[in-house]
């Protein structure tokens, strides 16, 4: 069934914080985020349909779909007020999200990302990619996409979990992805995301180039940057320690709220 709600992994108690994965990623992914930031948030990870467990789930061809799913599974959670990370494609779900209902998020983190679905100089152009995965599948892909997200490659130690997840990805829901993020563009919007935004960026990126990150940091009216040195795309992986240093003193603040209110 198309409206239901996608699966999702859950800890702890506090000010709601969302985590969205991208693509060919999970909810698993987020793991080592729920354990450290679950004493101090109510930690919900998503995934999005046709990836991670929700495989059986009907996909999305437009970032506006995906965007609705995660709304519609925050109402079904009672969620009102959040803070919301995205992270590649998810960051095109997350300013997608943001513009839909902007008041309710408290802080965004958009997080190896981009405001234009086409990704310019990117890796390889998205035609390219929809052309091999068509005749590789999803496994091969994968394998050669994921080791692109890290600095060392498939030697990366994060590098099994992403192709465990990915592999799992429902094949039509890979390539609407790709159709979905070709067709996207969030600049429009940027201008009227006014909430406290963190900008973070491995400095060896691939998917995402610094004119991308640029755009974002100086378009959004609340913005600040954070790049983190010697990792590309997936920075959470990388450098675990580093990434959720630099997000605690984003939320540190947030957190203490949360605290002092229970």
């Amino acid at each position: 069934m198309t409206d239901a709600p996608l699966p999702f992994r859950r800890a702890g108690q506090g000010t709601p914080l969302v985590f969205v994965h991208g693509y060919l990623g999970g909810s698993a992914q987020w793991q080592a985020e729920i354990d450290h930031f679950s004493d101090r948030f109510d930690v919900i990870a998503p995934d999005l349909p046709g990836f991670g467990d929700a495989t059986h789930l009907e996909s999305c061809n437009t970032i506006h779909c995906m965007a609705t799913r995660i709304i519609a599974l925050l109402d079904h959670l009672g969620v009102g007020t959040f803070i919301l990370l995205g992270h590649s494609m998810g960051g095109m779900i997350a300013q997608e999200i943001a513009a839909i209902v902007g008041d309710r998020i408290d802080r965004l983190v958009l997080y190896g990302t981009g405001p234009l679905g086409i990704m310019p100089d990117r890796f390889e152009p998205i035609k390219l990619s929809r052309e091999r995965l068509e005749s590789d599948g999803v496994a091969r892909t994968i394998s050669r996409i994921g080791a692109t997200w890290f600095y060392h490659g498939a030697a990366a130690p994060g590098f099994a979990l992403v192709e465990k997840i990915g592999t799992g990805a429902n094949p039509n829901a890979a390539l609407n992805a790709l159709d979905a993020m070709e067709s996207w563009d969030g600049r429009a919007a940027l201008p009227t995301l006014t909430m406290p935004t963190l900008v973070l960026w491995g400095h060896e990126d691939r998917s995402y180039r610094w004119p991308q990150v640029e755009t974002l940091w100086k378009t959004l009216p609340n913005a600040t940057l954070s790049v983190v040195p010697g990792t590309s795309h997936a920075a959470h992986l990388e450098k675990p320690k580093l990434f959720h240093a630099i997000l605690d003193d984003f939320l540190g603040d947030c957190a203490v709220s949360t605290a002092q209110a229970s």
